[in-house]
C-alpha cells in the first residue's frame, strides 16, 4: 500500500496496529461507513482502537485481505468461523456499494459442511471454540449437529466402526461379519470418537450432548462419554474447572433416562464432588437421582464421609436426603419390593453407623423412623442397631433409651431376638416387658383353634393343621420355655405365671395332635385295603 493511502490507523485488542486505507475499507463495513460517515471532513489521519475484536489481530488481517483482493479470500474450514466473526463484527451483512458480502461468502462455504472431512469438522469446532460468541452460536450448532449425524450414521451403518482416521474424507467403517469379538470389545469400538472430542469446553460438550439426546443416540454410550471426558479433564484442570466440569456431567445425566445410568455412575459422580464446591442445584440433582434408583445402592456406596466440619463419622444428613428422594419420586412407583430393598439396606447402614460416639440420638431415631412399618418384615436388623448404639451411648438417660425402644415393633421380632432383648440390662424393662407380650399374642393367635372346633373325621386335612399349629408352637415354646431365666421385676410375677400356664397348654395340644396323627393313620390304612379307588392324600396333609 502506498504512504498517502494509509489514513486510517487501526489498534486491534492491543495485539497490533494496523495502517489502511479508510475508503476501501468503508465500501466493505457497514461500521466503518456509519463511523467515518460523521467525520468525512475530517483531514489528517485517524485512529480507531478495538478492545473486542473476535479472532483479534488475525481475525482483522483476514477481513482486510478480504478488502483489498477487491471482495474474495479463500475461505477453508481452518478460517471459516474467523471469517465469519469478522464480518458480523464489522456489520458486512449487506455491501455498502456493489460489492461482494463476506458474510455471504461465509455462508456458502458453511453450505458444503456436509463435504468436509472428519478432521476439517473438528478444527472447525476448535477455531469456534476459541471464537464462541453470540453471533456465531447459530455456526456451532451446525458444526456440532453435523458431528451427531455423523455419529448417529455410524451407529446405524454398522455394529462396530472403526477408529477415525483424520485424513480420511469420511468416517471410514470396517466390521466383520463373523468376527468372534467379545461384546465389550464391540462396545469399545464405539468409543473411538471420545479422545478425538476432549478439546472441547464443558460448554460445548452441554450442546454436544443436547444434540445427542435430541437425535436419540443411545444414553448409556452418551453416560460413558460423560464419564471419559470428565476423567481425562480432571488431570488438566484447576479446582474451579473441575466444578465446572462435574456440574456439566451432573445436568446432563439428570436429562437422561436413568434406567441407562447405573447407580454406580452416579455414586463414582457423587465421590468426585467431594471436596469441590458445586452450585446447590447441580447437587440437588445428583441426590435426586440417586434416590431415586436407591435401591440398586449397596452399603458401600451408602458410607460417605462427612462435610469438613462435622463431627459424624459418615454423611448421616446426605443419606436422609436420598431417603427423602426415594419416596417423593423413585424410579417408577414405589413398589413394596423396592420398599423393602431400600429398608433392609437403611437398616444395614444404621447398623454401620450406630458405633459412632458423635452421631446424636436425632439422627439415629431420624434413619430408623424414615420409612414406614410395612417396608420390614423383620425389626431384628433394627434391633440389633439400637442394642450397638446404647452399648456405646451409655450416657443416655432412661427417658431417651425409650425414646428409642419405640421404634421397634416388638410383633416384628424373631423369638430369638425377644429372648436376647428380655435379658439385655441395656434395655428398658419396660422393652423387656412389650417384647413379652408380644409373643404372648403370638401364642394366643396360635391357639385360636381348639380341638373342640376340629373334625378330622370330615376333612383329611384337619389334623395336618393341627400338625402344623404345632410345629409353629414349638417355635413360639422356645420363648415361654426360658420365661424362669427372665430377670423380671416383681411386678411381672403375674406375667411370668400366665406365660408358664401357656406352655402347659401348648404341651396339652401337641398331645392331642399326636393322638389325631394316629387316629388318621388307621383310618386312612383301613380305606385302602376295603376299597379299590384310593386318593391320595395331599403332601401337606400327609
Amino acid at each position: 500500500m502506498e504512504a498517502c493511502c494509509c489514513n486510517l490507523e487501526v489498534d486491534v485488542n492491543g495485539e497490533e496496529t494496523f495502517m489502511v486505507d479508510k475508503s476501501v475499507i468503508t465500501q466493505y463495513s457497514n461500521k466503518f461507513a456509519r463511523l467515518f460517515g460523521k467525520s468525512s471532513g475530517a483531514t489528517g489521519k485517524l485512529k480507531v482502537i478495538f478492545h473486542d475484536f473476535p479472532g483479534g489481530a488475525e481475525g482483522f488481517e483476514l477481513m482486510l485481505k478480504f478488502c483489498y483482493n477487491n471482495g474474495t479470500a479463500d475461505i477453508s474450514p481452518s478460517n471459516l468461523f474467523l471469517a465469519r466473526c469478522a464480518a458480523e463484527y464489522m456489520e458486512m451483512k449487506e455491501p455498502v456499494a456493489d460489492v461482494s458480502n463476506l458474510l455471504e461468502l461465509t455462508e456458502k462455504s458453511l453450505q458444503e459442511i456436509n463435504y468436509w472431512t472428519w478432521s476439517d469438522v473438528l478444527i472447525a469446532l476448535k477455531q469456534c471454540q476459541n471464537l464462541l460468541v453470540l453471533d456465531c452460536s447459530v455456526m456451532v450448532e451446525r458444526c456440532l449437529d453435523t458431528i451427531v449425524g455423523r455419529l448417529v450414521l455410524a451407529s446405524e451403518a454398522s455394529p462396530c466402526p472403526s477408529t477415525s482416521s483424520t485424513d480420511s474424507s469420511w468416517i471410514r467403517f470396517s466390521c466383520d461379519s463373523k468376527s468372534t469379538e467379545s461384546a465389550k470389545t464391540s462396545f469399545t469400538r464405539l468409543t473411538w470418537w471420545f479422545e478425538d472430542l476432549l478439546f472441547l469446553s464443558p460448554l460445548l460438550v452441554a450442546m454436544l450432548v443436547k444434540s445427542m439426546l435430541a437425535r436419540k443416540m443411545d444414553h448409556v454410550l452418551i453416560s460413558r462419554f460423560l464419564i471419559y471426558y470428565q476423567k481425562a479433564k480432571f488431570s488438566t484442570s484447576t479446582t474451579n474447572e473441575k466444578s465446572k466440569i462435574i456440574e456439566m456431567v451432573i445436568d446432563m445425566h439428570s436429562d437422561m433416562d436413568l434406567s441407562c445410568v447405573p447407580c454406580k455412575t452416579l455414586f463414582g459422580i457423587l465421590r468426585v464432588t467431594l471436596g469441590l464446591n458445586i452450585s446447590k442445584c447441580s447437587r440437588n440433582k445428583l441426590e435426586t437421582m440417586i434416590g431415586s434408583q436407591l435401591d440398586q445402592a449397596t452399603l458401600d456406596n451408602l458410607l460417605v464421609p462427612s462435610p469438613y466440619g462435622i463431627s459424624y463419622l459418615y454423611d448421616v444428613n446426605l443419606v436422609l436426603r436420598f431417603l427423602k428422594a426415594f419416596l417423593r419420586r423413585g424410579n417408577g412407583p414405589v413398589t413394596p419390593i423396592r420398599m423393602r430393598k431400600v429398608a433392609s439396606l437403611i437398616d444395614l447402614y444404621t447398623a454401620e453407623i450406630a458405633p459412632d460416639p458423635c452421631l446424636k440420638t436425632s439422627k439415629f431415631l431420624a434413619l430408623a423412623t424414615a420409612l414406614p412399618d410395612s417396608a420390614r418384615d423383620s425389626y431384628d436388623e433394627i434391633y440389633h442397631a439400637i442394642d450397638m448404639y446404647l452399648e456405646v451411648h451409655a450416657q443416655l438417660s432412661q427417658e431417651e433409651r425409650m425414646k428409642i425402644c419405640c421404634v421397634l415393633n416388638y410383633e416384628k421380632l424373631s423369638p430369638q431376638a425377644c429372648l436376647h432383648l428380655s435379658q439385655n440390662k441395656k434395655f428398658p424393662s419396660k422393652s423387656a416387658v412389650q417384647a413379652l407380650i408380644s409373643q404372648q399374642y403370638k401364642l394366643k393367635n396360635l391357639l385360636h383353634v381348639t380341638p373342640s372346633t376340629s373334625s378330622y373325621n370330615d376333612s383329611p386335612c384337619s389334623s395336618s393343621g393341627a400338625a402344623q399349629k404345632v410345629k409353629k408352637d414349638k417355635t413360639s415354646e422356645e420363648v415361654v420355655l426360658y420365661a424362669g431365666n427372665f430377670d423380671l421385676s416383681t411386678d411381672n410375677e403375674k406375667l411370668k405365671a400366665h406365660l408358664q400356664g401357656m406352655q402347659w397348654r401348648v404341651m396339652e395340644l401337641e398331645k392331642f395332635c399326636r393322638k389325631m396323627q394316629v387316629q388318621m393313620a388307621k383310618i386312612t390304612k383301613s380305606k385302602a385295603s376295603g376299597n379299590s379307588y384310593t386318593k391320595s392324600l395331599p403332601k401337606l396333609c400327609s
